[in-house]
């Protein structure tokens, strides 16, 4: 049984095309073989801001007259390099993208991704040419948007392709930081300039970028043209530009933070040399109850304690201060201050030999801790030569009945300056009755014995005991007993 053959199909005819490019949403414009535009797509027409196939010319080089076409850095195209002219000449060109703008606009108004496509009947010379257009002038607007704020922003950066490991896009930032060019960045290979060197987890991080993943923050050495290094801190965050997986690294700068720290390690193992050789003992503690962290070697001389004995123990345990309330209100001070300058105390040597001297603190810092300073001046050898003056006159003066009480008041004060310190009442004159009654007290007499030594009644002299604490400032006998010893009255 023979088979009746079909019957030949009929070319498609220009019609058939219009049909099928109607519906199309990729612009399609054909054009002859000789150059001549014989339709467009309504996809085309409104990719060019036209409304009719005669606005797009009648032939390419009518095409070329009314629209201007560019590269994507804005260089003019020639007109033999226009999509219509290459199709003419023959030449492929997939994916080609292209500025286009009205002939003598300032700026072109769309992106287009254009690709040729030719038919023919028998595979001999070509019966029809087309060129297939995208619009993509959005996707190309975000990308430029994004560029522009890449390089707007002042954070040094760089982009990445993923596929090639070439550097694509890098900020001013980034070369203000580097000392590079753009030149010598871009199109380059994360092999031929590679800001990995000295990375923290540097196979981690290459692994990373092959297979383009998040970075984390991690420290490097960034290498600069001039052959330094700076410490920087960097991450990498994948994005897509141009169509293309990408990683973005951006970077911060920790020079300053490093040289920072470098001058303050300077400034600490310069203040603990001076510490260590200062003539003057110094003591540095630390915490709420100032627990002694440092000692100088004038402190040991001074103290006779060893560093050993003294680290880790507050003044309490040492019995360092002959007056712990003093030391407490100082401590107070400082709290509440930052520090003061200069007060009169006395330390114990550690063999319980009274030491007199200025002592000031100031908080400071060490290896980043809060700590406090103290600075301990002996003044003994003074303080001998100044009680010596004062027994001099003291024996020159023992009948000068005449001399005024206040001078000796002073006199008393020169003895002992603590009371000048501000933890006792000032010196104040006291009236012949009430100095003898404070000398009596001094002895331990209570109101009774001295009313009859005195041979006045019991209520006078609680009278006179009252005046007495209101002018010197206290309210007990064992405070005025204290004051008046400062003084050098009943010692």
């Amino acid at each position: 049984m023979t088979k009746t053959p079909h019957p030949p199909l009929h070319a498609p005819t220009l019609h058939h095309l219009e049909q099928l490019m109607t519906g199309l949403l990729e612009g399609v414009i054909l054009m002859d073989p000789t150059g001549v535009i014989l339709s467009a797509n309504p996809a085309a027409l409104k990719m060019h801001g036209i409304s009719s196939v005669k606005d797009l010319g009648e032939t390419a080089d009518d095409y070329a007259a009314r629209f201007d076409l560019r590269h994507r850095n804005h260089r003019k195209i020639p007109r033999r390099e226009y999509p219509l002219m290459r199709l003419l000449a023959g030449e492929s060109f997939p994916d080609l993208i292209v500025e286009v703008g009205p002939a003598g606009a300032d700026e072109p108004r769309w992106v287009h991704q254009v690709r040729d496509i030719v038919m023919d009947e028998d595979g001999g010379e070509p019966d029809c040419l087309g060129l297939v257009i995208n619009d993509v002038s959005e996707r190309f607007d975000a990308e430029d948007r994004f560029e522009a704020m890449f390089h707007a922003n002042p954070a040094p950066a760089l982009i990445i392709r993923v596929a090639d490991q070439r550097y694509v896009l890098v900020n001013q930032g980034f070369l203000d930081l580097s000392g590079y060019s753009r030149d010598q960045i871009i199109g380059k290979t994360l092999f031929e300039f590679d800001f990995l060197t000295e990375v923290q987890r540097k196979p981690f991080v290459r692994d990373c970028v092959a297979a383009g993943k998040t970075v984390p923050q991690l420290e490097a050495e960034l290498p600069l043209a001039s052959g330094d290094k700076t410490l920087v801190v960097l991450a990498g965050q994948p994005i897509e530009v141009a169509n293309e997986d990408c990683l973005l690294f951006t970077f911060a700068d920790l020079e300053p933070r490093r040289q920072a720290e470098r001058a303050l390690q300077a400034s600490e193992r310069h203040f603990a040399s001076v510490f260590e050789m200062a003539p003057i003992a110094m003591v540095v503690t630390q915490g709420d109850d100032n627990r002694i962290a440092q000692v100088n070697a004038a402190f040991k001389t001074l103290t006779g304690y060893t560093e050993k004995a003294v680290v880790g123990m507050v003044a309490d345990d040492l019995q360092l201060w002959n007056d712990a309330v003093q030391r407490e209100g100082l401590e107070t001070e400082i709290r509440e201050s930052g520090g003061f300058r200069g007060h009169d105390v006395r330390l114990l040597h550690k063999n319980g030999e009274g030491l007199d001297c200025l002592v000031s603190a100031e908080r400071i810092s060490v290896d980043g801790a809060p700590c406090v300073l103290w600075l301990y001046q002996d003044i003994s050898a003074r303080r001998r030569g100044e009680l010596d003056l004062v027994e001099a006159i003291d024996a020159v003066m023992k009948d000068a009945n005449w001399l005024s009480r206040s001078i000796m008041d002073k006199l008393a004060t020169l003895r002992n300056p603590r009371a000048l310190s501000g933890t006792s009442a000032p010196s104040t004159d006291l009236s012949k009755r009430e100095r003898e009654v404070l000398e009596l007290i001094c002895q331990d007499l209570d109101d009774a014995a001295i009313a009859e030594r005195l041979g006045l009644s019991r209520n006078t002299v609680r009278n006179h005991v009252a005046r007495l604490y209101a002018k010197i400032g206290v309210n007990r006998r064992s405070a005025a007993v204290v004051w008046a010893h400062e003084r050098g009255v009943g010692a």
